[in-house]
């Protein structure tokens, strides 16, 4: 039974409703989803207003708490969690993942690759919603702005990305804590966000009150909005690359026609034809484009050499052979 718009906001406080609204609008359509939390405040507050959204809804939610096994008490914290949930009648469980402590991408990638493969399990083919805030997105912004990145990045968390929906895109931090308060749950605050020893946790207790207090309080809102800006704008570009590379007929091991091609449509097709390729790779292919025949630069997963006007992946042709 949907509830009247008036006996909603009598159920639930100010900032649970705004959390439980914004579930809501994500989840129209689906009959069932996944719910990834870890016990803070915002996957806490998105499990909780999950609830609210499948009961309006008519959709099954499970909540899924993953146990990284990173700091002394942490299966407490996880099966704490869990229980919090069921006792308000909700579907959880907790899962528990072994991360490979020498990762050459670092713990804090190889705890997010481990997290979502987990959820992954899980969830098979449905929609899993993660808690990211506007003030993730803020803060992700930042860091690909200081990284020199491009509009992809730029763009920053989007909405909808694949399996993985963030629908709290738009909701504060403070209000997901305040919301924590409104439906009277401890939420738990992990102490690497506050450890200075991880840039993400710098750049949220440093840099942002920094540039709030130079920039007005409306910096994080700004960043955020920029990010969908670009998203669009980027969504654009994509669909433009992807053509370019349908009518010049682009292969896994051949990449014709780019020169005389616009740099920022060049550099789209390139990054698309080796997805790993950070835009210093990108950028030195493009440079062989200017130079002799039978130049190279190596990338991720091969070399590519540049004979007559055309670009080719050589190691991988290789590889492909060898099997």
């Amino acid at each position: 039974m949907r509830l009247h718009p008036l006996m909603a906001r009598r159920e639930l406080g100010p900032a649970a409703l705004t959390v439980a609204q914004a579930v809501e609008h994500a989840v129209r359509g689906i009959d069932r989803f996944v719910v990834g939390c870890s016990g803070g405040p915002d996957s806490l507050a998105l499990a909780l207003g999950s609830e609210w959204a499948s009961r309006r809804r008519g959709a099954e939610v499970m909540v899924v708490i993953v146990d990284h096994q990173l700091q002394d008490g942490s299966d407490e914290v996880a099966a704490r969690t869990r229980d919090l949930l069921t006792d308000r009648g909700m579907d959880a469980c907790v899962r528990r993942v072994e991360i490979d402590p020498n990762d050459p991408d670092g713990p804090e990638a190889a705890a997010r690759t481990a997290r979502r493969a987990a959820l992954v399990d899980v969830a098979g083919k449905t929609p899993i919603l993660l808690g990211h805030t506007l003030d993730d997105q803020a803060e992700q912004v930042l860091l690909s702005l200081a990284r020199g990145s491009g509009a992809t990045s730029l763009a920053g968390i989007r909405p909808r990305a694949g399996q993985f929906w963030h629908p709290l895109l738009g909701v504060r931090r403070a209000q997901t804590l305040q919301a924590c308060q409104e439906w009277d749950v401890e939420p738990w605050h992990d102490p690497h966000n506050s450890d200075s020893r991880f840039l993400r946790s710098r750049v949220r207790t440093e840099l942002m009150p920094v540039l709030e207090d130079v920039l007005g309080s409306g910096v994080a809102e700004s960043l955020a909005r920029s990010a969908s800006l670009l998203a669009g704008e980027d969504a654009v570009v994509t669909a433009v690359a992807d053509q370019w590379a349908r009518d010049h007929e682009v292969t896994d091991d051949v990449l014709p026609g780019l020169r005389g091609v616009e740099s920022g449509l060049a550099r789209r097709v390139v990054k698309k034809w080796l997805p790993e390729a950070t835009m210093v790779h990108v950028d030195a292919v493009l440079g062989l484009l200017d130079g002799p025949g039978g130049a190279g630069v190596d990338v991720p997963g091969g070399r590519v050499e540049m004979r007559r006007g055309t670009l080719y992946l050589t190691q991988r042709l290789r590889q492909i052979r060898d099997r």
